[in-house]
């Protein structure tokens, strides 16, 4: 450094001597050569300077770690856009790319974005759990923007005082075991739908038994938000089987499309000039599904604001009046109006996908291995018996029912990512240079079906998760990392509660009241477990033959 400065003032005496000799001589020298002077000293000097930043730099440069392993070359100032829009879907890309490293984690360059996807448990577990704090935020970008009406809610906001707001509510009011408890007769209420519309379908003599495994499960998962959030079913006027109506045919056909646009590397989330063109076109289909949701939601959270400012209600009945009677320590409103629409639409869709999905993958997983399904329902039988409907005071002790979960979470994530962090600092991690800003992905399926970390990753086996003692009841979560059942660390999931019991409810009915089997016209007599090419669900939705079978007493009436 001394070097350099010393270096930086001899090249400015000798300038400022120079130009010592010209002024002296201005009268026999035109102006115009002393500008031209000038201009080229001063442009010396930046040169000067520039030059011995980017020796101080590359210097800087050479003693940090490097990146990981580059997935592709990057393009100057794109990156490797051009190769994002051609490779579609991008998460299979990706992945293709990611098995060419085999290296666990991996770093591609979109726009000036680092993204970093990463598909070793131990890797992963030094980023969340090592180094939590510095990947605690969210990227900004196009879709999480709307959906949030502009960064108000929990999930999806960047790290901040809006965050911490209300994750405090979230933890404290919505989600908080005692809530949990307080809510307990609207789930079973729910509970109870399910089996009754699941009941009615298959007693339908014109559909020969047949049920929509897909239909029930994603409406279960939007009944279900809907009675904690608005203490009701319907929208509009429900069906008398106990199957959606229109309206939520619409309304959960909604959530599944913001879902599927949510990070989904949108062109502008890494080059953000370019949103107001929407290259891809995903902020129009964002708005228009929003809309939709917006239609139903905003009505009754509108009407409710207006009762309990006049005074016509006075009872908290569901999570919306628990949202509207929050108060600061000024004994004002909390939360406004827009943080609530916003907050409710964010409860919605991070509860409909997950339990849902697994619960329709570990179905076709099981008709499949008959043996294995016959033995989830061996220990519901002698868990609960016939006589009555599994409650949630017995998951306790379904451990193998819970294993089967556990196995369609690992084998059959609902995303290929989990929700994106952001590096709030640079940092080393596993050996390797993370700058800051930079975008950290965990790969859902490479962290699942990662074949050093799990025997025979792509066959279902439940076995795998069942603990030497049996008696200790089984968490759906998977702290460890070795698959992602429910997100971790300070962005974690905070609704763990509430999804187990959603996918275990949901999961343990519908193998206890209904015998299932695969359709008699199904091709080679087994379900097609390819998964759909542009997201991970099956690749067509699970159809199968229930038959009840309890006594008819124990059916809801």
């Amino acid at each position: 450094m001394i070097r350099i400065r010393l270096m930086f003032s001899l090249a400015m005496a000798n300038a400022n001597s120079s130009l010592h000799g010209a002024l002296e001589g201005v009268s026999s020298t035109s102006f115009a050569t002393l500008l031209s002077f000038s201009s080229t000293l001063v442009v010396m000097a930046f040169a000067l300077c520039y030059f011995f930043k980017f020796r101080l730099a590359g210097t800087e440069k050479a003693k940090q770690p490097p990146l990981p392993p580059l997935l592709l070359k990057p393009w100057p100032v794109v990156g490797n856009l051009p190769e994002m829009i051609k490779n579609k879907p991008t998460f299979r890309w990706l992945h293709e790319l990611m098995k060419q490293v085999d290296a666990g984690i991996a770093c591609i360059r979109f726009g000036n974005v680092h993204v970093i996807p990463v598909t070793c448990p131990e890797i992963s577990r030094e980023f969340l759990k090592k180094q939590d704090a510095v990947f605690a935020s969210r990227p900004i970008s196009m879709s999480t923007d709307v959906t949030t009406k502009g960064f108000l809610t929990t999930a999806l906001v960047p790290l901040g005082d809006q965050w911490k707001k209300m994750k405090k509510v979230m933890v404290t009011d919505l989600l908080s075991p005692t809530k949990h408890r307080w809510l307990h007769e609207k789930r079973v209420e729910e509970a109870d739908n399910l089996v009754r519309y699941v009941y009615n379908q298959c007693k339908t003599l014109d559909k020969g038994g047949l049920v929509n495994v897909r239909v029930a499960a994603q409406h279960y998962c939007g009944n279900l938000p809907r009675k904690l959030l608005f203490n009701r079913r319907y929208f509009g006027e429900g069906k008398e089987d106990g199957g959606p109506g229109f309206e939520e045919e619409e309304h959960v056909r909604a959530l599944f499309t913001i879902l599927s646009y949510l990070y989904s590397f949108c062109i502008s989330d890494y080059i953000p000039c370019l949103r107001g063109l929407d290259l891809d076109g995903h902020e129009k289909i964002m708005d228009e599904a929003l809309q939709v949701v917006g239609k139903y939601h905003d009505p009754i959270i509108e009407e409710r604001i207006q009762q309990w400012k006049n005074g016509d209600k006075e009872a908290v009945e569901d999570l919306l009046d628990v949202l509207i009677t929050l108060r600061d320590e000024h004994g004002k409103p909390l939360l406004t109006m827009e943080e609530i629409k916003a907050q409710i639409t964010e409860f919605m869709i991070a509860t409909v996908d997950n339990p849902s999905n697994a619960v329709e993958w570990a179905l076709a997983e099981m008709l499949n291995q008959p043996e294995i399904l016959e033995k989830a329902t061996q220990e519901i039988d002698q868990v609960v018996g016939r006589g009555r409907l599994v409650q949630e005071s017995d998951f306790a002790k379904l451990n193998y029912v819970k294993a089967c979960a556990r196995e369609a979470f690992r084998l059959h994530p609902i995303a290929p990512f989990n929700v994106p962090h952001v590096a709030v600092a640079d940092t080393t991690v596993a050996d390797y240079f993370i700058p800051k800003g930079s975008h950290l992905l965990l790969s859902r399926t490479g962290l699942g079906r990662n074949p050093k970390v799990w025997d025979e990753p792509l066959k279902y086996k439940p076995e795998r998760h069942l603990k030497a003692d049996h008696g200790t009841p089984l968490s759906l979560s998977e702290t460890d990392l070795r698959f992602i059942s429910f997100s971790t660390g300070m962005r974690g999931c905070k609704g763990v509660l509430l999804g187990t019991s959603m996918t275990v409810m949901l999961f343990a009915r519908l193998l206890q009241c209904f015998t299932w089997s695969i359709p008699p016209n199904q091709p080679g007599q087994a379900i097609n477990l390819t998964e759909a090419k542009e997201n991970l669900f099956l690749g067509k939705p699970l159809v199968a033959v229930a038959s009840p079978r309890l006594p008819s007493n124990v059916y809801p009436a």
